[in-house]
Order: C-alpha cells, then structure tokens, then sequence
C-alpha cells in the first residue's frame, strides 16, 4: 500500500473512534485539529497528496460521523461555542460538493422536527450565503483527473435544483427565508454567474473547461419554471459582459447549446422574454438557429404559432434576431411564408380566437419589414397569392374584429410586398390597433438589412433636396433664377397690403334652413305614390321623412295598405344622398310592422298559418306544429310580420334585405313587448286651433296658493299620490308566434341564391340571434313553452358550427330559453333537452377558441344552476 495512503488511512480511524466515543472536549477538540489539517487553507496544513488522499476517500465518512454526534449535549463539551464553529469549519472549508451532498443527505434523513434538523438547515443556509454553491459548480466544470461518475453528477443537479423543495417539505412550517424559490433561484443565478467568471479566467489562462454542468443546471431550473428568477439575473450580466468580449460570447453560445433538449424550449422561451433587443439574443444564442434542429423548432414554430402570449417587443426582438444574419435570413424568409399561409387559411380565420389571430398579424408585418425588396421580389407570386386568399377568408367572416384585421394587414402586406403595383384600400375606421399593425410594417432603414448592404456596398443616398433649394447633406444651394428675388418681393408687399385670414370674421349661419320646394304628404297612399313613382326627388325625401309619423297618427289607414307599404319601404332604394336613409327607412318599417303585425281572430288569438293560436297556447282548427307548412293558399290578406317572414326566404333578395327582415321584425317586437308603450297618435294629421292647449303659464298667486295648501295638509299616506305607468297586457303575446315559427321553417333548404348552411353564415348568425332575442321578448307568454322547444331543437342541430358568430348566438339562444320559459314548464316539457344541453355548455366553456363563447356558456350553465337551486331545495346540514 501506498505510505500516503496508509497514514490517512490510520489517522481517520483513529478519529472517527475518538470522535464517536469520546465525551471529552479537549480530546475532541485535538482529535478535530488533526483531521482540519487535511483541509485547504489550514495554519498547519498536511502534504499536497495527503491532503488530496483525504478529500477523495475520507471527507464524507469525517462530514457523517461529525453530523452523527450533533446534540445540544455534544457541542455543550467546549464553552462559547466553540466546538460548533470548529463543526461547521468542516462544511465550509472543504470540498463544496461533498459538503453539500452530506447536508442534503442529513437534512432528509431526519426523521422528524429535530435539534438536528434545524442545525443543519441552518449550516446549509450559511453555506449557501458564503458562496459555497458557485465553488460547488465550479468543481464540476473542471477537468477531473478520473473520469466522473455519471450518478453522481445527475445526484448533485437534482439536489441543487431541487433544494426548495427538498427543504420545504422536511422544515414546512419552520422552513427559513433563504430556501424559498423566490430568494433561492436568483442566488442560484448569481452563484452561476461566478462559476462562468471561474471558467472565463480558466480559459484565459489555458485550462480547458466544460460549462455543461452549469447548461444542465440552468435548463433544469427552467423547466421547474423559474425562467424568470435565474435569467433575470443571468441575461442583464451577460447583455453586459458579451457586448464587447469574443470569449464571453462563445461562452454563452456553449452554454445554450449544452442545455439538454428536453429541456430547450423552457430556456429559449424565458430567454426571448428576458432579452432586449435583437443584439442581445443575436450575443447570446449565436447561430443555435441554425445548427440546432431543436431550437429552430422553438423559435420559428413554437413561439410564433403555437403560443400567443408573448408581446410585440418579445416578437420584434425573434424576428430581428433571425434577420440580423445572412445565415439566419432564409429561415426569416421561410418564416414569413408559413405566417402567410397560417394567417390566410380559412380553418385558422374559423377555428382560431382572435388573440392569436392578432399575434400572428403582428408577426407577419414585422417580417415584411425586416426583409427587403430584392429578397421579397423573388418570392412575390407565392406572397401575394397566399395574401389574396386570406382577404377572402377574412372577409367573408362574420365577426367584424376579424374582418377589419384582414383589412389592416392586406393594406401594409401588400404595399410592402408589391410597392410598385395598386395598392389595397379598405375602409375602416382608425384606432390604437390600426396605427400598431401599420407602424410593425414600416421598412426599417438600408443599414439593418445585411442582405441589401451585401448587394450594393457602394450604393450611396442621393442628397434629398430641401423645399428652399439646398441639399440635405448640407452643401451649397442651387443658384436661383434671374427675376425670382423681384417675384418674391412683389408677393411680400401684397401680402402686406391685403388682411390676413384671422381679421376677417365669419357670417353667422347658424340659423339658415334649406329651403325646400316640395310640400310633404298628409296621407299614407300619398307617401306610398311619392315612393315609387316620383320623379321629384324632394319629394320623395319629403314621403320618406314623413311616412313614419302618419303610419302611428293614422293606424287605421295604415293597416288598409300595411302589406304593400311593407314591400315598398323593404325594396325601396338610395336616389339621394339623404341623410340617414337607411335609419329612416327601418323605422318605418318598425312603425308599419308594429301597427299591424299579425291577423287577430274574432276570439282574441293571433291567426297563423290558418290556425288561431289562443292566449293560452290552444290550438283551434288542428292547429300546426312549429315545422307545420301550409298546403293551401290563405284565404284572407296578410299582414306585415308574415310577409317578413316569407320574404326572408323568397328568392330575389340580397343578403342586406335579408338582415334588414330580421332587424326589422326585431325592433317591432322589441316595440310590441314594451311594457307602458305610448297609445296610438289620434289619426288626424294636425290638431284644430281650438283644441290646442293654452300656452300661457299658470298665474304666481295659484302657484302660491298651491302650495300654501300642500304645506298643511295632512296625509297618512302617500301611495295615491304617486300613479304608476297603466297597466297594459302585453301586445308581443298574441303574435309572437307568428313573429318566430315562420323563421325556422326553411333554413336548411338552401336555395340558388341563399344558402344559410353553406356561404351565408353571416345571416344564419343574424337568424340565430334574432330567433334569442325574439324568445327572450316572449317571457310570461303562452307560446313561450314551444318556442323553447322549437328553439333548442334548432340550437341543437347547429352547436358544433364552425363559425364563431353563429355559435355565440346559439349560446344566447340557449341563455334567452333558460330566462323566457318558466322553470317548472322547464323541467316538465324540456328535460331531455336540458340534460343534452349541459355537457355540450361544459365542453364550450373549457375548449371553444373563442373567448366571447367561452363566456356565454358560463353565463348559460350558470343559469341551470340557478334553475336547478330554485327547484331543489338544499339539503338541511
């Protein structure tokens, strides 16, 4: 045996029995002494190869025994003290890792709340606040003279990695500051940023090193989710170190390129929220982009398409990042065309939420401004053609945010793409995300396009010249003609000569009225005359301002040509340029619909169909079901809502026309249900002279008197006084079927122009909503009970749509059914349909891209909820 070996060998032993039976202090305390020689730094330290003999076979057995006799009694042998502080020596002075692994290991195998326990613990806080965890980290990133142990190294990453948990799970209530995740991981940052120091001045001095340990350790402690504590440290130190250092910036690079794949993607992604700039990420991370199949999988797929929920800088900075390379480039290029194809396919613009949608977009335009013309000139057929079809799969979207993104983006998309060509102009109003999207878009200067730069080197600006003449980069102006400083002259004295533009004060118009020549109907038939045969356009304007007004002072006349009117008003189109024409003709519409919806039998039931449905929901005469068509031609004219109705369905109508039917039959029902509505105007046109209400003002003395009165007269109550709006029954009630069953007869027919299943998603979701506004106005009314039920069954059949705005209106639907039908006719005729109706709302809530539909089934279960509470007492506890 080796003499060196055999003399440590004999000397630990003999201190571990001293150690383990000895109950004297000063024999501990000489025993202690002699093994402390073997340590780094000591007064009277033992040969270099003893020393290293000791560290390799004998510290951890030394470190065991020492936390073996750990007591209150133990370090009660020497006073002050001192006996602990020589105990604790022995954790700090020597080897870091094994210190570190011994006091993981006692911290654990404690059994329970012990005076041991909490030593430990303590000691180990100590040795985290001395900067043992960089020397711990360091002694692996040196070359070792055997071969590692691969179980050791993966021992040591879990425990330095796992230390808060670990310790909160033995100390729990006791644990200490310095083990929780919010103050561990940034000291493990900045223990890491020592240990990359150590190595750097290694390598200066020309000792290999290895950073792998500390990527193992850094990527795992992104991947418990801790990005932001260790590289909020780590990046604003190496942003500064890097800026001007070669070997920094291979460090770095070595650093994120040993980080292990499983654990990539955390790194990378808390690493482009960390970064600044562009510069800093380009410092950093190198060309890993490039060489690293992995990474290039995070930051040009993960990142921009699969996640949403990073911000503009954070894009900026990844997008800059890959152009600020010639190698990087093409992959920026690749980039912009997988943003164009995922930005204009129509399952993103149908199955996406509008988030994300945005997050692309923004993505998209901050391509196209990094990129150049010469590199998008080559690839332009494919770009635009990607473009054109995701305008047409915007717009034929039925939601406006969507629609008007499309606009934004094909605007600086193909300005940017196609300078030279038309451009794309929509309208749409300006806003803080309109002026956002088109600034990402603007084209950076020449200089941060390296491709542009490599093609002309010895391209120079041209100098802009100046409004005065001069040049802009400040050489001597051009010569001006002969005669021009007289020209100029004669201008200034004229100007002096002549008032300003501030001196001349405006004429009051304030008052002036257009004077108009045509004189407006008295008549409804006159308006219906002016409406379609005029050839005099003020009077036509005159019939359209005045068609409402008659129609509510004159329902009597109206009802005799409501249906013809209604055809007039809904095929009635722009001549003029009046103002509000579309509001005008709606409310006119609105008045005719509401003065004579629906036939009323002589026994006060609303007549549809042919049958007369009864306030109290009977059917006379076999009465049909909501899908009843009906086989014979009415005997008896109809009336406004049924001509809407049958309209909506007819053949040559546009898809404005359509909208406007519901809009209009809306509005009237909405007008019928109100509660106290306003008596209908007297059918004269004007009132006589004499039955004109006095407009000279009540004389002071009555007023006086009055209220002399009121003062001492007393009352015991005040209830009669105060009159209530009348009490009027609700008109809705006795048409709201005809209002509501006529629109669900043919939806599923598509027709040659009309297809609600098909193309026209934009009416079937204003069909949709239209049929939950039209059931929430019928609360408290007989037919409110089969209108749910028609109207689940018809929520039903469209729930899995593919488009949002038709599924927020089923939702609505379902939610105005829940209000409109009373709880107990619920639960008796629509059971199956509210169980059926329950899973479907849950499955919305947690998985429907869209957030608004998201938020309408929670509104929606949560009403079942206050069905099922109001129905079913609680259990008594």
């Amino acid at each position: 045996m080796d003499p060196t070996r055999s003399v440590v060998l004999l000397t630990v032993r003999e201190a571990l029995h001293n150690l383990s039976s000895s109950e004297d202090g000063g024999h501990i305390l000489s025993t202690l002494g002699a093994l402390k020689r073997y340590l780094r730094g000591a007064e009277n330290p033992a040969l270099p190869r003893e020393q290293e003999e000791f560290a390799r076979m004998h510290y951890s057995a030394v470190l065991r025994c020492l936390v073996g006799r750990l007591s209150p009694g133990w370090l009660g042998l020497l006073p002050d003290g001192q006996l602990e502080d020589l105990w604790a020596s022995f954790f700090l002075e020597g080897p870091a890792d094994q210190a570190f692994l011994v006091l993981m290991e006692s911290i654990e195998g404690a059994a329970g709340p012990s005076f041991r326990l909490m030593k430990a613990a303590q000691l180990l806080a100590r040795f985290l606040s001395t900067g043992r965890m960089a020397a711990v980290m360091e002694g692996q990133c040196r070359p070792l003279a055997e071969p590692a142990f691969p179980l050791l190294q993966e021992t040591l990453l879990t425990k330095v990695v796992g230390l808060p948990d670990h310790l909160g799970n033995r100390l729990q209530q006791e644990n200490l500051e310095a083990f929780l995740p919010q103050n561990y991981f940034p000291l493990l940052g900045e223990e890491t940023m020592r240990a990359l120091q150590a190595v750097v001045d290694s390598l200066r001095g020309g000792w290999d090193c290895s950073v792998s340990f500390l990527s193992r350790v850094l990527g795992k402690a992104c991947v418990h989710g801790r990005q932001k504590e260790i590289l909020g440290v780590l990046v604003p130190r190496l942003t500064t170190l890097s800026e001007g250092s070669c070997l920094w910036q291979r460090v770095c690079w070595r650093l994120v390129e040993s980080v292990p794949d499983r654990a990539m993607e955390a790194l990378l992604t808390g690493l482009v929220e960390v970064a600044t700039g562009p510069e800093v990420l380009s410092r950093l991370l190198g060309n890993l982009v490039v060489t690293s199949k992995k990474a290039r999988f995070v930051l040009t797929r993960k990142i921009l398409f699969l996640q949403h929920r990073y911000s503009t800088p954070t894009l900026q900075s990844l997008l800059g990042y890959l152009a600020m390379d010639s190698q990087r480039r093409p992959l920026l290029l690749q980039v912009l065309r997988e943003l164009l194809q995922t930005w204009g396919s129509s399952s993103t613009v149908r199955h996406t939420s509008l988030p994300q949608q945005r997050y692309v977009s923004a993505a998209l335009l901050i391509s196209l401004a990094h990129l150049g013309e010469a590199e998008l000139r080559d690839s332009r057929d494919e770009l635009l053609a990607s473009l054109m079809a995701g305008v047409k799969n915007r717009l034929d979207s039925s939601l406006p945010a969507v629609r008007r993104l499309g606009m934004i983006v094909a605007e600086a998309a193909s300005a940017r793409i196609h300078p030279e060509g038309p451009r794309l102009r929509f309208q749409y109003e300006e806003d803080e995300l309109s002026r956002e999207l088109l600034a990402l878009a603007a084209p950076l200067p020449t200089a941060d396009s390296p491709a542009e730069a490599e093609a002309s080197p010895g391209a120079a600006p041209a100098a802009a010249e100046t409004p005065d003449g001069g040049s802009a980069d400040g050489g001597v102006p051009q010569a001006r003609p002969e005669g021009s400083g007289s020209d100029l002259d004669r201008l200034a004295l004229w100007s002096l000569l002549l008032p300003s533009d501030d001196e001349l004060v405006p004429y009051d118009m304030s008052g002036d009225q257009e004077l108009k020549s045509g004189k407006a109907p008295a008549y409804v038939r006159d308006c219906m005359e002016a409406l379609t045969s005029s050839e005099d356009w003020e009077r036509w304007e005159a019939a359209l301002r005045a068609v409402e007004g008659l129609i509510l002072r004159s329902p009597a006349a109206a009802r005799e040509v409501s249906v013809e009117l209604a055809k007039v008003l809904l095929h009635l189109e722009e001549k003029t340029s009046v103002v509000g024409f579309e509001r005008l003709r709606q409310r006119a519409l609105v008045a005719v619909a509401v003065t004579d919806p629906a036939p009323v039998s002589p026994r006060g039931g609303a007549r549809w169909g042919g049958a007369v449905v009864l306030p109290s929901g009977q059917r006379l005469h076999g009465g049909p079901s909501p899908g009843w068509r009906p086989q014979r031609p009415l005997a008896r004219p109809a009336q406004v809502a049924e001509y809407l109705t049958s309209q909506f369905y007819a053949v040559n109508f546009s898809l404005r026309q359509r909208m406007d039917v519901l809009d209009v039959l809306t509005l009237a029902a909405q007008e019928l249900s109100r509660p106290g509505r306003l008596p209908k105007a007297p059918q004269c046109g004007s009132l006589s002279p004499g039955s004109q209400p006095s407009s000279t003002p009540a004389p002071a003395w009555r007023a006086v008197v009055e209220e002399r009165i009121r003062s001492k007269t007393r009352r015991f109550s005040q209830s009669s006084a105060r009159r209530g709006p009348d009490a009027r029954p609700n008109e809705f009630n006795l048409v709201a079927g005809c209002f509501f069953f006529p629109l669900l007869r043919h939806f599923d027919r598509p027709l040659v122009t009309f297809d609600l299943l098909g193309e026209d998603q934009l009416v079937l979701g204003r069909l949709v909503h239209t049929l939950g506004a039209l059931m929430y106005l019928a609360v408290n009314t007989a037919v409110a009970v089969a209108m749910g039920k028609a109207l689940l069954e018809f929520v039903w059949t469209l729930r899995f749509h593919g488009d949002a705005y038709v599924r927020r209106g089923l939702l609505s639907a379902v939610s105005s059914v829940l209000l409109s039908v009373p709880a107990e006719r619920l639960l008796a005729d629509l059971p199956d349909e509210l169980l059926e109706a329950r899973p479907w709302l849950a499955d919305v809530a947690e998985q429907d891209p869209d957030e608004d539909c998201r938020l309408l089934a929670v509104r929606a279960l949560l009403l079942l909820e206050k069905l099922r509470d109001a129905l079913v007492p609680p259990a008594p506890p």
